[in-house]
């Protein structure tokens, strides 16, 4: 395979706005280095990546959803469709929520398989960096070096020593094994369906629990040493990269002038789908409204939900998140992998208050590496709430810690570590073909 002057790399995230936003802060690096990044994107996130200045190529549409019973519209009618089910613990989750979810990722990779094989040899591009929780095995059979991105928890990587996947339990905790066991029998017909499809096309079956198998390449980890774990079996530092977080570059962001202007900033913010959640956010500001602090709250598409809105709450659809959380004493967010990076990238403390997947684990790694705390989303009381934000907001040893961490992450950017270990890879590539 000949490399062009300026490498084409293409970038694969799934239809979820953290993994997007996260390619765009390394497609943002790869640009600068001279390469051309190309985005391969689900329908529902037409224009998200051409409004960064970035070429996009869609995947085609899957048939009618209607033929497949209960198959949703979008990935956000399906999340807004199972939102009760996140009120329950994550080993009630597994039946109600994750293997549904498995269900539907596996769809979405037999559904993208023909069109994505005509896409990859249109565009024959150097490299795919692939940040997605299923293998493509469109992508597999092509001979495309291809990177993989581990965008959520670093327990997506089974290790001895590390929790189950989704679990939000201590590695060491007695209910482990209840917890994989009830795993791999909820998510067993969707394992199942994948492994045949993956026969069918020539690939072998992946183990049990696993939809996606290591890159033989390069494989890029968000996490930040401040919360690694420590693996029993260490991986290959020669494939197994770790970023400290991957933050995008975002316009400025002005703080609003709030009626009532005094204490510190809290940003608020669940991502793009956790902002359907009006019920609790509503809770959360009536507690806000008494709380001598400054609140900055996104609320997606929804704002026309909430109507009186207290004097020192500011309410918006959209918001640059990284050039806020910069400006932040604290920062409320899903355990979401990319908000917690930005949480840490920037030293703010996180009161993480999790919904679903990898979350649970996000919020319970902040607890024991002592950088923020867990909230349960459905049975805090206002005090809860209040006392939260005022430990995390008080606690000067955790932000001085947090600010240590967040000059070492910022000398060491992730996007540009990401960025050039791809483009390493396409260089060491090259020689091989000559």
């Amino acid at each position: 395979m000949m490399v062009r002057a300026a490498p084409v790399i293409a970038l694969f995230p799934e239809a979820s706005f953290g993994a997007a936003l996260n390619c765009v802060g390394i497609a943002q690096i790869l640009r600068e280095r001279g390469a051309r990044p190309v985005f391969i994107c689900h329908p529902g996130f037409t224009g998200l990546f051409a409004d960064y200045g970035f070429a996009e190529h869609h995947l085609p549409a899957p048939g009618p959803i209607s033929g497949k019973e209960g198959r949703p519209d979008t990935w956000q009618d399906f999340v807004r469709r199972h939102l009760p089910h996140f009120n329950l613990p994550p080993v009630d989750q597994l039946d109600t929520y994750v293997a549904p979810t498995w269900e539907a990722i596996v769809d979405t990779a037999i559904d993208a398989e023909q069109g994505l094989s005509n896409l990859l040899a249109r565009l024959k591009p150097d490299a795919v960096v692939l940040d997605n929780v299923i293998m493509f095995p469109a992508l597999a059979t092509s001979d495309i070096p291809w990177v993989r991105v581990v965008s959520c928890a670093e327990t997506e990587i089974p290790d001895a020593n590390v929790p189950p996947y989704l679990s939000g339990l201590a590695a060491t905790d007695p209910a482990r094994a209840d917890f994989e066991q009830r795993y791999l029998a909820a998510i067993a017909p969707a394992h199942d369906r994948f492994n045949r499809f993956r026969a069918s096309v020539g690939l072998s079956a992946l183990p049990s629990g696993e939809f996606l198998e290591p890159s033989p390449w390069l494989n890029l980890l968000l996490t930040p040493r401040i919360v690694k774990r420590d693996r029993a079996l260490p991986l290959d530092a020669q494939k197994f990269v770790y970023l400290e977080g991957c933050v995008r570059n975002e316009g400025p962001f002005e703080p609003p002038e709030f009626p009532r202007g005094e204490g510190p900033l809290v940003y608020l913010g669940f991502g793009s789908l956790g902002a359907s959640d009006v019920a609790l956010i509503e809770r959360m500001i009536s507690v806000f409204a008494t709380f001598p602090a400054r609140f900055i709250v996104n609320v997606g598409g929804f704002r026309d939900a909430y109507r009186a809105v207290p004097d020192n709450v500011y309410l918006d659809g959209w918001l640059p998140q990284p050039s806020v959380v910069a400006q932040c004493d604290l920062f409320i967010h899903h355990g979401g992998n990319n908000s917690f990076c930005e949480a840490l990238y920037f030293g703010v403390p996180s009161l993480v208050m999790p919904y679903c997947w990898d979350g649970h684990d996000n919020a319970l790694r902040a607890v024991e590496t002592r950088v923020g705390l867990r909230l349960d989303r459905a049975s805090w009381t206002a005090q809860d709430l209040a006392s939260a934000m005022s430990t995390l907001l008080g606690d000067s040893n955790m932000r001085n810690r947090l600010k240590e961490n967040a000059a070492g992450m910022s000398a060491n950017p992730g996007a540009t570590r990401a960025a050039e270990a791809v483009l390493e890879l396409t260089r060491a590539d090259a020689k091989r073909d000559r």
